[in-house]
């Protein structure tokens, strides 16, 4: 019983020091993490018409469960369950007995670098496939043995990690590389989870082969988003962490201790004397696979700030379509994040048992426990939401006005300042991905450009291309054919009269003002569900045969259980 219930202890109380934040009301708004009361669930969430799907199915499956929760118990549930199943998912995985190296495993993954950094720049769907994949890998590892179940519990690890591009990605590579092999029903088995994983993916593939973008993206980027310093060691020592995100407002103040390398390269020399034990416990070729994966996904991370790195990448995302998701290649260190807290766990418990043998028991409990709280020590202000900066917020009430207004007369709408990320005084002047199009239940044209640091990193989205280029030359809103133009007055300077020209005042807020453009013509919308939307709806249909299929097997087992003779029972 101890040795279930510790790891799911653990995992409870790292979940509750995280989030400490979130036992207040309201939504915490922090760049690309904005959820909102109740978003619609309209076509363009479904499948943008010329921006990138990089929010492909997320947007439309939190507008989904939106219909049935409120967005700020919806935003709580998903984040608790990433931290929760990150810690529980490694305690599980890491192959040993003992309780207290299962603790240095949950910790060792859920109390990450990566993990703090891709929370503070808000990306959780992203997280959400960090916290699957020790599910999916331990679940491969059960296919491959033939357990029972065991390709259903993938796919279903699978169909969390498809909430995003990256995320399923990842879990297309994984399922890839360990399910190919020699082993029972290997071919059939290997084509079935590597088909249906293309399945629960065909919702961002088919957007992003459909959309009017060209889908290729500004090289400036690879400069911007390249692996970064967070101390005197350098970049390539911050990805082997794994930390080095490219937003310095992202990461946490203690990564730039002076002692950060040093605990890492530690960390290193402990998971290293626990890679024999893994090889002893896992089969070969998985060890050998998920290696190459964790190693492939270092180099793909450190690719921007090795020799030559940057020119090839530049090369990828001027040429080719959708290569724009390898400029961020920090957020690809997920398998090589899981690998290191496996065997840092059995390193530590390695080293226990040499010192227990050595001195006594107590000694090497004592390392064990130096191990699990080595990750606290090194990066303590994860704690209570990244040290205070994960604060909720309530939402003013000029938003619910402007959206009742647009729903009552529906048409595209543009947000002004056009700028993709703004900053609220009352959101604490916390940067966060303008939230016109989470709130407003029609499609909403921003700014897709990205500034960092005086750099210009060009957008993908001919739409908003064609709008700036119409405000740079002064010309007003109104000529780009929106109905309604917002005027965030909390983000910035009230816009040029000139710009708004030509449009009626219909609502004026403290935080917010709307415009409406009585020269407005509606265009021609979609009215069947196009490719996209059956990609959709393929997709779910997938996981709602998962989830009962599996609800279907645990309802046989209880039903046969309580049925049983007792001699059945015995012999079970």
């Amino acid at each position: 019983m101890r040795e279930r219930l510790v790891p799911h202890a653990v995992a409870a109380a790292v979940t509750a020091v995280v989030l400490a934040p979130l036992a207040l009301p309201g939504y915490v708004l922090r760049y690309d993490m904005v959820f909102v009361p109740r978003p619609a669930l309209s076509w363009e969430v479904i499948a943008p018409a010329t921006a990138l799907p990089r929010a492909v199915p997320q947007d439309a499956v939190v507008a989904l469960a939106s219909q049935v929760l409120p967005g700020w118990l919806l935003q709580r549930l998903v984040l608790v369950a990433i931290l929760y199943l990150a810690a529980l998912g490694a305690a599980r995985l890491v192959p040993t007995e003992r309780v207290g190296v299962r603790v240095v495993a949950a910790l060792g993954y859920a109390w990450t670098p990566y993990l703090a950094e891709r929370l503070l720049i808000g990306q959780w769907g992203l997280l959400v496939a960090y916290a699957a994949l020790p599910w999916l890998v331990r679940a491969a590892i059960g296919v491959r043995g033939a357990e029972r179940g065991a390709l259903r519990r993938l796919l279903l690890a699978v169909a969390a990690s498809a909430i995003t591009p990256t995320g399923g990605l990842l879990a297309l590579l994984v399922v890839s590389v360990l399910l190919v092999g020699k082993y029972p029903g290997a071919a059939r088995t290997a084509l079935a989870g590597v088909g249906t994983t293309l399945l629960l993916n065909a919702p961002w593939l088919v957007a992003g082969f459909v959309s009017s973008g060209a889908g290729r993206s500004d090289p400036a980027g690879v400069a911007v988003f390249a692996a970064r310093a967070e101390n005197w060691a350098g970049p390539l020592v911050a990805l082997a962490g794994t930390g080095g995100i490219w937003n310095g407002q992202a990461t946490p103040a203690s990564r730039s201790g002076w002692l950060v390398p040093l605990a890492t390269l530690l960390v290193l020399a402990v998971a290293g004397y626990g890679v024999p034990v893994l090889w002893r416990r896992w089969s070969r070729p998985v060890i050998g696979r998920l290696g190459l994966l964790a190693g492939a996904a270092w180099l793909g991370a450190a690719l921007g700030v090795l020799p030559g790195g940057a020119g090839l990448l530049g090369w990828l995302v001027t040429t080719v379509p959708g290569a724009g998701l390898l400029r961020d290649g920090q957020k690809l260190l997920v398998p090589y994040v899981l690998l290191l807290a496996v065997t840092g766990a059995l390193g530590a418990e390695r080293l226990a048992g040499r010192l227990a043998a050595r001195f006594d028991l107590a000694t090497g409990r004592v390392l064990l426990a130096g191990a699990a709280l080595l990750p606290l020590a090194v990066m303590p202000d994860l704690a209570v939401g990244g040290a205070g900066r994960l604060r909720p917020v309530a939402w003013p009430a000029d938003w619910d006005t402007v959206a009742r207004l647009v729903d009552e007369r529906p048409g595209e709408v543009v947000s002004l300042p056009f700028q993709e990320y703004q900053s609220y005084a009352w959101n604490g002047g916390r940067v966060v991905i303008d939230p016109a199009p989470r709130y407003l239940g029609v499609p909403v044209l921003i700014d897709d450009t990205l500034r960092v640091d005086g750099t210009a990193v060009a957008g993908e989205d001919p739409r908003a291309a064609r709008l700036r280029e119409l405000l740079a030359a002064g010309e007003p809103v109104a000529a780009a054919g929106p109905r309604w133009v917002l005027v965030q007055r909390a983000a910035g300077p009230t816009p040029d009269p000139a710009t708004l020209a030509g449009l009626r005042p219909v609502y004026a807020g403290a935080e917010l003002a709307l415009y409406e453009n009585p020269a407005w013509r509606p265009a021609a919308r979609p009215s069947h569900p196009g490719p996209v939307g059956l990609a959709h709806l393929l997709a779910g249909t997938v996981v709602l045969v998962l989830v009962f299929s599996g609800t279907a097997q645990w309802c046989y087992r209880v039903v046969a259980s309580r049925h049983a003779s007792p001699a059945e029972g015995e012999g079970g």
